[in-house]
This record gives C-alpha cells, sequence and structure tokens, in this order.
C-alpha cells in the first residue's frame, strides 16, 4: 500500500483516484470544488481541507489540472512542503515547456518527477485502462508505474522531462485530424447516397481503417458504444479536443515544424467551439460538416 495524494477530482481526476482506492492504496483527494471531494469521498477517498493537509504523508502526490499555469502555481506550493525523495507526478495535458519548468522545481527540491498524460477519455478512467505517456527519468518512471498500473492498461515511458507531453500533443493532432477525415467522408457518403453501414464496412477493412473510424465512429450504428449514438455526449469534449491543437500549434511554431492539416484542424474545432459546441463529443464536428450548425 501506498500513501498517495490525488490534487484535482474532476471528470478524470476523480475516477483516477478511485481506482486507486479500489488497487489497495490509501488516497487522500483535494479539489476547489466541495462536490467534486463529496463524489471522491463517496468512492473511497479520504478529502482533506487544504493542499497542506493533503500531502503532509504522501509518499506519492498526482496532479490533475486544466492548464499549465495551474500545474505550475499548485507545483510551486508542493516543493515547499515536499520531502526529499518524494514523487511528483502530473498526468495534465499542458504545454511541454510548462512540464519542463514543473519538473525543474521538483529536481531543485530533491523529488522525483513525472509529466505523465493520458488518452483514453473518461471511460478509460472510468475503466482503469488509462494509456500513460510518460516523460522523465529511468527511476522515476520504474517507481511510478505500480500507481500507474492501477489506473492504466498501457504506460509508456517517452523519454526525458517533457516527452510525455509532446507524445500527447502529437497522439491528439492526428486523433483530430483523422476524426475530421472520417467526418468528410461520412458526409461526402450521405450527398453520394451511400448508407453509412456499406462505407464502415469497406473503409474499416480497408486503407481507410483508423481508430477515429472503428473505434468512436462518428455516426450512429456500425459501433454501439461511439458517442454519436448518445447524441454526441461526450466521450472527449470539442473544447478538450480545441485545447489539445492549440497546444499542438504553440509547439509547431516554437519548434519550426510544419503542421497544416493540424492547423486547419484546430481553425475548424474552433468554429464548432465558438457555435456553443465546445461541450459536445468531438465527433459531433460532423454536424457542423453538414450545416446542422452555422459555418462561418
Amino acid at each position: 500500500m501506498t500513501r498517495i495524494t490525488c490534487i484535482g477530482l474532476g471528470n478524470m481526476g476523480g475516477p483516477m483516484a478511485a481506482n486507486l482506492v479500489a488497487a489497495g492504496h490509501a488516497v487522500t483527494g483535494f479539489d476547489l470544488s466541495a462536490d467534486m471531494l463529496k463524489a471522491a469521498a463517496e468512492r473511497g477517498v479520504s478529502s482533506a481541507p487544504t493542499l497542506e493537509q493533503a500531502v503532509v504523508d504522501a509518499e506519492v502526490v498526482i496532479t490533475m489540472l486544466p492548464k499549465g499555469q495551474h500545474v505550475l502555481r499548485v507545483w510551486a506550493t508542493l516543493v515547499t512542503l515536499s520531502r526529499p525523495g518524494q514523487l511528483l507526478i502530473d498526468c495534465s495535458t499542458i504545454d511541454v515547456d510548462s512540464a519542463r519548468k514543473a519538473h525543474q522545481m521538483a529536481a531543485a527540491a530533491q523529488c522525483l518527477s513525472l509529466d505523465a498524460p493520458v488518452s483514453g477519455g473518461t471511460s478509460g478512467a472510468e475503466a482503469g485502462t488509462l494509456t500513460f505517456m510518460a516523460g522523465g527519468s529511468v527511476e522515476a518512471f520504474e517507481r511510478s508505474r505500480p500507481v500507474l498500473e492501477a489506473m492504466g492498461r498501457k504506460i509508456v515511458h517517452c523519454g526525458d522531462d517533457g516527452a510525455g507531453q509532446a507524445a500527447k500533443i502529437c497522439n491528439n493532432m492526428i486523433l483530430g485530424i483523422s476524426m475530421i477525415g472520417v467526418c468528410e467522408a461520412f458526409v461526402l457518403a450521405e450527398s453520394l447516397g451511400l448508407s453509412h453501414q456499406a462505407l464502415f464496412d469497406v473503409a474499416s477493412t480497408s486503407s481507410g481503417q483508423c481508430w477515429s473510424l472503428t473505434s468512436y465512429c462518428p455516426v450512429p450504428g456500425p459501433v454501439p458504444a461511439s458517442p454519436a449514438n448518445k447524441d454526441y455526449q461526450p466521450g472527449f469534449a470539442a473544447a478538450l479536443m480545441l485545447k489539445d491543437l492549440k497546444l499542438s500549434q504553440e509547439a509547431a511554431m516554437a519548434s519550426g515544424a510544419a503542421t497544416p492539416l493540424g492547423a486547419a484542424a484546430a481553425q475548424l474545432y474552433g468554429m464548432l467551439d465558438r457555435q456553443g459546441q465546445g461541450g459536445r463529443d468531438f465527433s459531433a464536428i460532423i454536424e457542423m460538416l453538414r450545416g446542422k450548425t452555422a459555418v462561418e
């Protein structure tokens, strides 16, 4: 049993903390939302009234927060409370520069650290089947493995500080681009009189096969578990896809990489978000492409 503190108990952090409890760890949670603390407590997570009290006995601290600025603010406090050898893991999806700054803070406090963003969405968080993309030292990665394995199915050490965030940004740029391509294909098929099932049956076993089609098909029917069958309830919200695509474009600009399709995907998801659709699943962009929502 490991004493673990989880900071950020939202749609992802809450289920992740609950899975740590189910794996036999002693888990304390902290969140600014009383509702999130209550929901986590109902799943066996002990709550703490302050950040300081949450981490006092922790061997491992996990953060799951919205943006890089939030991670840096929390970690700036964490390192003042930490002990040498304590393990700090950030599972947020943030920019690479902020991730590296967090590692620097941890190193100055003689703590081990890992940036370990996740893929798999809320369903993966609930089921404990997330993929973790980890950046940091080999020592930090090996020590974190039993903790991450309680929350995920696949744990990948991507490299040094910030490599986990780099992998997450690249992966989600692929996802955003591929989803738009799949949606465009279905819109074209509709205009040509081709049924959804016929296109799926061909493309899912041909060169057009991809995860956005076979696991997350954006039209109702072919993949019963996809959000398209539930009026595009997320899943993975379009606003979060836009966030990740913006991170990809910031990274591309900083590194000088050419990502024209990534830029186009960011623009399209920006349109969807401005139309008030950011809370729907990212596959709902098919409705904008059909013209069911206004295209700017």
